[in-house]
């Protein structure tokens, strides 16, 4: 087959924090598949064809790039942060597993980008620098009850905690919940950093207690990163820096 499909991380949302490798499979494109306002990042040129599409359609989305690679495109998938962590390339393999044989030929290859987690993670110190998990707190996928019981298992372990997706208009109630039993296991005094729209002009950083953090600090934009029993705040001149140290 002469089509090929990239799936590629955009990075947090400055256009200089997307890698040269990204920037290169963006500019050979004949077509550009993916969530509306990561697709609105792309400059239209000629030759090049645009595809945004509704945040729900993920599985759909995935099966139109592998028809247009399969029909000779050189399609780019594009996601935010990286696209192997709660995006796009999983969806497109769980696609081309169940899709025809002929896609299994296709070349697709699969290009990182700095993660929502990791971006946040730098703008407030290293609160990730000891060991840590990614949870989506999205129930759009998966039953509320395996968000809940991974949430303690991760606690009870004393992880540092990265929380993706932790509230939207469509679920309001849920990161109430997911707070509520976080102080339940955690205890009230560790510290919660609310990341919002990192490297955009929107950021904003916030670093509370767990007792004083509440549900509107955060929406969809925002990565919530909890830290562990061992991580701490230092207190700068002008700033705070927030890590967890590399010892048990």
């Amino acid at each position: 087959m002469s089509g090929s499909l990239v799936i590629a991380g955009l990075g947090p949302g400055r256009d200089d924090l997307v890698t040269p490798e990204v920037t290169q499979a963006l500019d050979q494109a004949t077509d550009i598949v993916g969530y509306i306002p990561y697709v609105a990042r792309i400059a239209p040129r000629d030759g090049l064809n645009l595809h945004p599409s509704d945040n729900r359609v993920e599985m759909e989305r995935a099966r139109h790039a592998l028809e247009m690679a399969a029909a000779g495109g050189r399609v780019v998938i594009v996601s935010s942060g990286d696209p192997g962590v709660f995006a796009m390339a999983a969806a497109v393999f769980e696609a081309l597993e169940d899709g025809p044989e002929q896609w299994r030929a296709l070349e697709i290859s699969v290009l990182p980008g700095i993660t929502a987690m990791l971006a946040a993670s730098a703008r407030a110190g290293a609160p990730l620098g000891h060991d840590f998990c990614a949870i989506n707190l999205s129930d759009n996928l998966k039953p509320r009850e395996v968000i809940e019981r991974r949430l303690r298992l991760a606690a009870e372990a004393d992880f540092a905690m990265a929380f993706y997706n932790p509230r939207s208009r469509a679920r309001p109630e849920g990161f109430a919940r997911v707070l509520d039993l976080l102080r339940g296991i955690c205890g009230g005094g560790r510290p919660i950093l609310f990341a919002r729209a990192v490297s955009t002009p929107d950021e904003a950083l916030h670093i509370v207690p767990l007792r004083d953090a509440r549900p509107e600090m955060a929406d969809m934009r925002t990565v919530v990163i909890l830290g562990s029993s061992r991580t701490r705040i230092i207190e700068g001149a002008t700033r705070s820096w927030l890590y967890t140290p590399r010892s048990a």
